[in-house]
């Protein structure tokens, strides 16, 4: 996920402190990354070519650091500060542009191209702008995925009781086959199972108030957001699981 947009001043916290903060715990209690990792390096095992991984919003560098190492060179587009400092100490010889994906210019062709978790801070109406424009990224012949939740698990009901929104993949997928121009080729759906567990009440609500974070949505309450972890997510065992499978929308530019 990309965290929100927010000015940065010298050494003062802001909020993409607090944000990357809480990213931070979600991710070192969910299987996710290992689970994705799995399946990434299945993707690239089948690449006809591995010069350049383009990460676009690569977070804290963990899965540009591991899908790197199968490449000759890596480029980020990454406009948060909070996460390029943690993206510069995880991917020190990346090359990272600032601006937004609607502004960057890498100047590459990549293999394989990473849109993971962007989108939900982005307008709907930009989804398929946004693709196609990293898309265009992509050489003849190589992979684009993007990465999204699943709408329908236990994480994304979450958000949808607290905000009503609903995000997935699917109508963006269908939106891209059916334009004439698309450069896209071959467009498929897949899943990526993953799972939050924590034995910690104030962690685990930490972390659904992170997961709640969408632009233009008011945050719940701490107390509301409590409750409905304890009422959704407890476990027999006095723990809690939150189940967050991602789909992927993979697609295959044609070969030239």
């Amino acid at each position: 996920m990309e965290p929100p947009k927010t000015l940065t001043t010298g050494g003062l916290r802001t909020d993409e402190d607090a944000y990357h903060d809480a990213f931070t715990r979600f991710l070192a209690r969910s299987d996710e990354k290992a689970v994705l990792h799995a399946y990434l390096d299945e993707v690239v095992r089948g690449l006809p070519a591995r010069r350049v991984f383009l990460d676009v919003g690569p977070a804290d560098g963990t899965t540009t650091r591991h899908v790197g190492r199968s490449f000759q060179r890596t480029v980020c587009v990454e406009p948060s500060e909070p996460m390029r400092r943690a993206l510069a100490r995880t991917c020190p010889d990346a090359q990272v542009l600032t601006e937004p994906v609607l502004r960057a210019d890498p100047g590459v062709g990549a293999d394989l191209a990473l849109l993971s978790h962007v989108l939900y801070y982005i307008p709907r109406e930009d989804w398929a702008r946004t693709v196609r424009r990293v898309l265009g990224w992509v050489r003849p012949g190589g992979t684009l995925l993007v990465v999204q939740q699943d709408p329908d698990n236990a994480c994304m009901r979450m958000v949808r009781h607290f905000t009503g929104v609903r995000l997935g993949l699917r109508d963006l997928a269908d939106e891209l086959a059916a334009a004439a121009d698309s450069p896209a080729g071959d467009l498929r759906m897949e899943t990526v199972p993953a799972h939050y567990r924590s034995t910690d009440l104030a962690e685990t609500v930490t972390v659904a108030g992170f997961l709640l974070s969408f632009p233009g949505s008011a945050r719940p309450a701490r107390q509301a957001v409590e409750e409905y972890v304890q009422r959704h997510f407890a476990t027999e065992d006095g723990g809690y699981l939150m189940a967050h499978q991602q789909d992927v929308l993979r697609i295959e530019r044609p070969g030239s």
